[in-house]
């Protein structure tokens, strides 16, 4: 008997047990559904965070008060405890000139003081959140965030303007009441045609601006919608929006990304001096390069790839014991024909073959289930955060041996034991 013949007879046996088929792959394809599921997830969400926390090039970095911490979940025990921990961690950063927001002043200084070859700083200021822009016909829901710049504001972070013009010097240092469009906000206010936005009067929050320009749409994720804002000066934003309180952020980039470190470590020696700290005293400041964001909250999202590793291989392990259970049973209720094909000249090798090919088939038939149907709901959170479709190959390959490797474990013993069999008493069973 010939392996194509093994094959085909364990296939034949297969189609002759759908049921207990049927229950054998869904078994197996939870596991690796639950993994490929997952895996695909985070690749997507992976994908949303590059886009969405890269607005800035690779040759650029930001100057914060503090570091920007994102957190997944949150402990409802111990609550006490954290209070009593922050109000200490807050008195020792008033004792530290940690955690003190950047002034306008302390911005203005750097701005004149840096000075580094072929480099671009620009003031930024959050304004409100969750602001309602209308017009006389139109107005949107409020979700737009107001920003605050200069002239360097939008390349910095990399906007670009589809109609219109940028600040002037003298509309950032007068702060006088003008505002550019993000994308969404353009089309829900002038939906037949968003040039006709440029020199219209717009309500932000209940504040008439007229309009300068209107943003490019680069791309938006469900962390952040790049295209649902309001860019104003950020001397407008102080004067308008002073209640915010806000701390200022300093963008900086430099014409080589092979600079970036010397750009970064002049900048803070620049930026020491201005926040008043003596040379024992540590940064209270924070670096931001491009790309620290994303990183963060991509190293969030690994811990729940371990975990979802960790649920596969317990379903698995599972599975393999559901599907040597099932193999034992075949080889009880194939007894007399084992004995039929030892009879015929079949030998220990052919019946082990059989029963081999007969579990790993099962096996990878619960793979196949498991992948296709993990990549497909998983790829529901891509079309949710608007990236591309995502097929995790290494984790399908990964989960493809699994399953094979499961499949051969577990038809090793029933195969072994089928193999074993005496044709005599074979024959004789009943």
């Amino acid at each position: 008997m010939t392996y194509s013949d093994s094959l085909a007879l364990s296939w034949k046996n297969i189609k002759g047990n759908k049921l207990r088929t049927g229950i054998t792959v869904i078994i197996i394809a939870l596991g690796i559904f639950a993994l490929i599921l997952i895996i695909t997830a985070i690749q997507a969400a992976s994908n949303s965070l590059t886009s969405s926390f890269s607005t800035m090039g690779s040759n650029a970095f930001s100057i914060r008060y503090k570091e920007r911490n994102f957190n997944f979940g949150g402990g409802g025990g111990g609550r006490r405890n954290n209070t009593v921990k922050s109000n200490k961690k807050a008195l020792r950063e008033k004792r530290s000139k940690v955690g003190l927001p950047i002034t306008y002043n302390e911005a203005r200084a750097f701005l004149d003081r840096f000075s580094f070859p072929g480099a671009k700083v620009s003031i930024a200021l959050r304004g409100p959140a969750g602001v309602v822009v209308n017009t006389n016909l139109a107005k949107t829901n409020p979700e737009i965030n107001v920003f605050g710049g200069d002239e360097n504001y939008l390349e910095l972070n990399g906007y670009k303007i589809d109609y219109g013009r940028n600040f002037s010097s003298t509309e950032t240092e007068s702060g006088i009441n003008v505002c550019m469009l993000g994308s969404a906000v353009a089309e829900k206010l002038f939906p037949v045609n968003k040039a006709k936005a440029i020199d219209a009067v717009v309500n932000v929050d209940h504040i008439p601006y007229r309009v300068i320009g209107v943003l490019a749409d680069k791309g938006s994720s469900a962390f952040f919608n790049t295209s649902k804002i309001i860019v104003t000066s950020v001397n407008n934003v102080r004067r308008v929006f002073a209640a915010t309180g806000n701390s200022y952020v300093l963008a900086v980039q430099v014409a080589d990304l092979k600079m970036i470190d010397v750009a970064t470590g002049e900048a803070t020696a620049v930026f020491r001096p201005i926040r008043k700290l003596e040379t024992k005293e540590a940064d209270n400041f924070y670096i931001d390069k491009s790309d620290s964001i994303a990183e963060s909250l991509l190293k969030n999202l690994g811990f729940l790839e371990k975990g979802t590793i960790g649920i596969a291989f317990i379903t698995l392990i599972g599975a393999a014991i559901g599907l040597m259970n099932i193999m034992l049973v075949a080889v009880n209720e194939r007894t007399k024909e084992i004995g039929l094909v030892k009879a015929l000249g079949g030998t220990q090798k052919d019946i082990r073959s059989q029963f081999l090919f007969e579990s790993i088939l099962i096996s990878l038939m619960g793979a196949v289930a498991g992948i296709t149907a993990g990549i497909l709901l998983g790829n529901l959170v891509a079309v949710l955060l608007h990236t591309g479709f995502v097929i995790p190959w290494a984790w399908v390959v990964a989960g493809i041996l699994v399953c094979f490797m499961v499949g051969l474990g577990a038809g090793l013993y029933p195969a072994y034991k089928a193999s074993k069999l005496d044709p005599i008493v074979a024959l004789r069973y009943e």
